[in-house]
């Protein structure tokens, strides 16, 4: 590396640092801002945390636990769903902490009476990580005497490491693909740490989407331009798709696309002849991989009737699988309902899809900021790569491409769901609506998704120099706070948050 090289690379890492520190101020005061319980389905994800907590692994859609539903009855809010107006009196009504200790107890016993006779925890059967760690992370505060909001609360604030450890890895995978380009490393951590994603300011197992495909979408990389597969990056690899598995079903397209990333770099070295040596590597990442996978599977196969654990849950949706030839009547195959669709996707995956008094906590125009935005530098980023002589290396139109295979993966695997099911009375989808437009399902994108952004907006500015880059860059990431502010502002007021325990 060269003398001027090295300060450069110094000065980045700082800066990634400082974005490390303001992604984490950033979530938690948003986080500390939101009442409990969204209506993400945060009181079902609350539910199995507690119950991993105490070693509880589900095996059936049952209600919420008993110590789950005290704090679902005390500390949630009805202001997602109806506003005050709907409520009687005409107002919300006062938060239960701050109510004399009869009157609690009465709603106490009449609001688990109604969780206990009417709601089933119908995300029982996803993979354990994150609850498993997540629970872990509520009996470490419980134990030190945390209690009541302060310990829900904390439970929330987790994310706020989670989101460090994105930001950094971000900025790593973004290194290692544009080493020379400082505007490239350090947009995308930037925009990690500022992104409006309510997701990450809620309990839910979608957090560690983009942590767990992060790390393989690094790993693939590293494989992609070595000349062997060494066994330590194998088990990595291995562990790391397996962990990918293990955090959301969702997460199933990600891994079909490394499949064929990984078949791709096989095909590879067995042209180069170069195949025979890694053989056994590869089998190490198949066990690494496949026996947690496999694991799991038994597990759901045997208490939930099927190998992911999906049928209950949309037998209790009440969702019924279309006939394959109605498939093609669906409204994604016209260019309005194809446009809905990809809008919806891609806001929501900026935004999030959180409802506040019924309505989306969104606001249309920028909803189209982020889309227009979104597939305008993917678009630049699309001609880059076709682009012959290439304006990239080797390993970078390696990473693009892979990049590109992982969206498309995702995208076509959220139409299939929308057009094979007929949701019924469900309210989200709906026979109204029956779309998947829920970008938060698609978080694990999040590295390889940015990468492709923040490229676009670098070949958008090709001719520009790095000072004009770094001044749309903040101008970006100003806009993305302060509408994010606009839009929230109402709820920082509010009786049920953390500022007001």
């Amino acid at each position: 590396m060269s003398a001027t090289a090295q300060p450069s690379a110094d000065r980045t890492r700082k800066i990634v640092l400082l974005l490390c520190l303001l992604a984490a101020v950033h979530v938690f005061i948003f986080s500390a801002t939101f009442p409990f319980f969204n209506i993400v389905d945060e009181q079902v994800h609350f539910d199995l945390v507690v119950r991993y907590s105490q070693g509880d692994i589900p095996r059936t859609l049952a209600p919420p636990c008993g110590d789950a539903l005290l704090y679902i009855a005390i500390f949630g809010t009805t202001e997602y769903l109806w506003p005050p107006e709907s409520q009687p009196g005409g107002h919300t009504a006062t938060p239960p902490w701050k109510l004399p200790m009869a009157v609690i107890q009465a709603n106490l016993l009449a609001k688990e009476a109604i969780w206990r006779d009417k709601v089933k925890n119908h995300e029982a059967s996803q993979p354990p990580l994150y609850y498993a760690v997540a629970g872990l992370w509520w009996r470490l505060w419980a134990h030190f005497g945390f209690q009541d909001g302060l310990l829900l609360y904390l439970l929330r604030f987790f994310n706020a490491f989670v989101i460090v450890a994105l930001v950094w890895l971000g900025g790593l995978a973004a290194r290692r693909i544009f080493p020379e380009n400082n505007f490239i490393c350090i947009a995308v951590p930037a925009l990690i740490a500022f992104m409006p994603q309510t997701t990450f300011y809620a309990i839910n197992n979608d957090i560690f989407s983009p942590l767990t495909f992060g790390i393989v979408f690094i790993l693939l990389l590293k494989f992609w331009d070595a000349d062997k597969l060494s066994p330590g990056l194998a088990a990595a690899i291995g562990l790391a798709l397996a962990a990918t598995f293990l955090t959301k079903i969702s997460n199933l397209p990600l891994l079909a696309a490394a499949g064929v990333f990984i078949a791709l770099k096989m095909l590879r070295l067995a042209l180069n002849k170069n195949l025979l040596p890694s053989v056994p590597p590869l089998a190490i990442l198949g066990l690494c991989a496949g026996l947690p996978m496999a694991a799991w599977m038994l597990w759901c196969k045997i208490n939930f009737g099927d190998f992911t654990g999906s049928v209950l849950k949309i037998q209790f949706l009440g969702w019924t699988d279309k006939p394959f030839a109605e498939w093609w009547h669906h409204p994604l195959f016209t260019a309005q309902g194809f446009w809905y669709f990809l809008k919806g996707n891609l806001s929501t995956f900026w935004q999030g899809e959180i409802l506040w008094q019924r309505q989306p906590l969104a606001i249309p125009t920028v909803d189209s900021v982020y889309v227009v935005l979104t597939l305008g530098a993917f678009a630049f980023t699309l001609a880059a790569w076709l682009r012959r002589p290439s304006v990239f290396s080797t390993p970078q139109r390696a990473a693009i491409g892979f990049s590109f295979l992982c969206l498309l993966a995702a995208l076509a695997f959220f139409a299939l769901l929308s057009v094979k099911y007929d949701f019924q009375n469900c309210f989200y989808p709906s026979r109204a609506h029956p779309f998947f437009v829920s970008g938060r399902l698609l978080l694990g994108l999040l590295i390889p998704f940015l990468i492709l952004f923040a490229c676009g907006l670098d070949r958008l500015m090709k001719n520009f120099q790095n000072s004009t880059k770094f001044f749309v860059l903040l101008a970006l990431l100003a806009f993305m706070l302060a509408s994010e502010i606009t839009i929230d502002w109402k709820i920082f007021p509010n009786e049920y948050n953390w500022f007001h325990l």
